[in-house]
């Protein structure tokens, strides 16, 4: 493939960049008073306003003509049809099947895969209803009063995202606990308030080799054995998401309980499969089948619509318009909703393990930036935080706000504040504040410069009547399309992780240096070997 600096339609951004620069978007916005109704459009029940962005109709029709000479609608099909396009590994790329329909028809090496995902899902029915119900009980005979899912990055932080930002449907008498961090401190703080009699564990690792899942695990099974005594409790209180039976096994869980997924199936594009477990339990069957068609509806609408009409694509887009363009290093995603307090950290895997890259598909050099760096909080908390930065700094971050028109919640006047402020947020990053506007507050002079807002700094708005669980899901494929798409533009495997590796293996290296009687050489570079034995000393 032609390298990407070296396209036509490249070219030609670059070029009409210069031109674009110096437009503020005050001037875009005066020349064209109905770009603010006309630009916005509604897929998937979700409104989003892209009108307050450093773009013309030029600038998106030289970034569809880029989406169009990268071959972004073959890439969509092959992602969707099945083939094998996480190259480094050999594998199809098939979470949209995870949510696709009884009667869809997605083949893997002559097998259709999708009678297989519903079987999972009739398997997880099963075992939720009869958790909530109370119909499973502990060793002791006690239903269930807490489920604690124990994983770590995909088997983590989608499964906590979706239900923190759920919990309005959730069953509130099971607790629901996340365990991922090594730390020891994570597991201990979790556990010491639950009964081993009234907990469920979830352990969730493909491998069920996973280092620090299967430590935490280890220490969950052992409190719990120090409690109940008795091996064949494990079987009573230990459920499994992965595909190794015999480590399951092994680990004392009854393989009947150990719910499968697929090798097609990447980590942090797993929450919709058997990794959701944890949710399921929570919010029940039905509702996660309604997240499960919420992100059906955004599988449909980026696979069919033009790309000028296309959420995902055009979302994708313009972060690779600021990114390689404009130089912006960082991108703000702002949910103003405290339900999806955790949908960034969500993100920042999701995005940056998957475009975090620097070589293309065949193994070259990229020859422009890749992911930027993704971040935020909810607001209003942001606003008291970094905003100031994103307003007065000198760094360009773009910002995605996500805003729902009503609440779960509806306090008094709490939504209707909570609300005025994204607006006003967004209208204060294009527009800013003028020095005449400024003086003509009858500011003193002196303070005029610490006032002037110089705006111009661009943001797109999603917003949904209510935060459900069909909406949810579009928002989290959303997301997921939009890093397909880039990776595409870059010419990049949005698919692997390979730089995770190389730490991972050499903590292995240095785990046995650590212990204070091995006496093991020290052989690594003299920082490091200076770092153990300090550490070791310390100890």
């Amino acid at each position: 493939m032609t390298s990407l600096s070296q396209t036509t339609s490249w070219k030609a951004l670059v070029a009409h960049a210069e031109s674009v620069k110096p437009k503020h978007l005050r001037d875009l916005f005066s020349s064209d008073p109905t770009r603010g109704e006309r630009l916005p459009f509604v897929a998937c029940g979700i409104y989003f306003d892209f009108s307050k962005h450093r773009i013309t109709d030029e600038t998106l029709r030289l970034l569809v003509a880029l989406a169009e000479e990268r071959g972004l609608k073959d890439a969509i099909e092959a992602m969707f049809s099945g083939r094998k396009i996480n190259i480094t590994e050999g594998r199809a790329v098939l979470h949209t099947a995870l949510r696709s329909p009884k009667d869809e028809v997605v083949t893997v090496d002559g097998r259709n895969v999708i009678p297989d995902v519903h079987a999972v899902l009739e398997e997880m029915d099963v075992f939720a209803n009869k958790v909530r119900s109370g119909e499973w009980k502990g060793y002791t005979g006690k239903p269930i009063k807490a489920v604690v899912n124990i994983g770590i990055g995909g088997s983590d932080l989608g499964p906590v995202m979706a239900y923190e930002a759920l919990k309005p449907y959730s069953k509130r008498d099971i607790d629901v606990v996340y365990v991922s961090n090594v730390d020891g401190t994570d597991i201990a703080e979790s556990l010491r308030d639950l009964n081993p009699e009234t907990t469920l564990f979830i352990v969730s690792s493909k491998t069920f080799t996973t280092q620090e899942t299967m430590a935490n695990a280890m220490s969950a099974r052992s409190w719990l054995l120090e409690s109940l005594k008795d091996d064949a409790s494990i079987a009573k209180h230990f459920v499994a998401v992965s595909t190794n039976a015999e480590k399951v096994t092994q680990f004392g869980i009854d393989k009947a309980n150990m719910f499968g997924f697929w090798d097609w199936v990447g980590g942090r594009y797993s929450m919709d499969s058997a990794i959701g477990l944890s949710t399921m339990i929570a919010v029940g069957s039905e509702v996660f089948r309604q997240l499960l068609s919420g992100f059906h509806a955004m599988d449909v609408h980026f696979r069919s619509a033009p790309f000028d009409k296309n959420m995902p694509v055009l979302m994708a887009l313009l972060n690779i318009w600021y990114t390689d363009f404009f130089g912006a290093e960082t991108h703000a995603v702002l949910p103003y909703d405290q339900y999806l307090h955790r949908f960034p950290a969500y993100l920042q895997q999701l995005i940056m393990e998957s475009n975090g890259k620097q070589v293309t598909l065949e193994g070259n050099p990229v020859d422009v930036p890749t992911s930027a760096v993704i971040w935020g909080e909810p607001g209003t908390n942001g606003q008291h935080s970094f905003y100031q930065l994103i307003h007065q700094g000198t760094r360009l971050i773009p910002v995605d706000f996500i805003c729902f028109a009503k609440s779960h919640n509806p306090i008094g006047q709490h939504h209707q504040l909570l609300m005025s402020n994204v607006f006003a947020q967004a209208e204060a990053l294009a527009f800013g504040k003028t020095e005449a506007e400024v003086r003509a507050e009858g500011v003193e002079e002196s303070l005029v410069p610490h006032k002037v807002f110089e705006g111009n700094r661009p943001s797109s708005v999603l917003m949904a009547q209510k935060l459900t669980p069909e909406i949810l899901g579009s928002l989290i494929a959303l997301y997921e399309h939009i890093t397909y798409t880039q990776a595409v533009i870059w010419g990049i495997n949005a698919f692997d992780q390979w730089g995770v590796e190389l730490g991972k293996a050499l903590a292995n290296k240095i785990l046995p240096e650590l212990d204070q009687e091995s006496g093991a050489p020290l052989n690594h570079d003299s920082s490091t070997n200076t770092l153990i034995k300090r550490f070791k000393e310390l100890q």
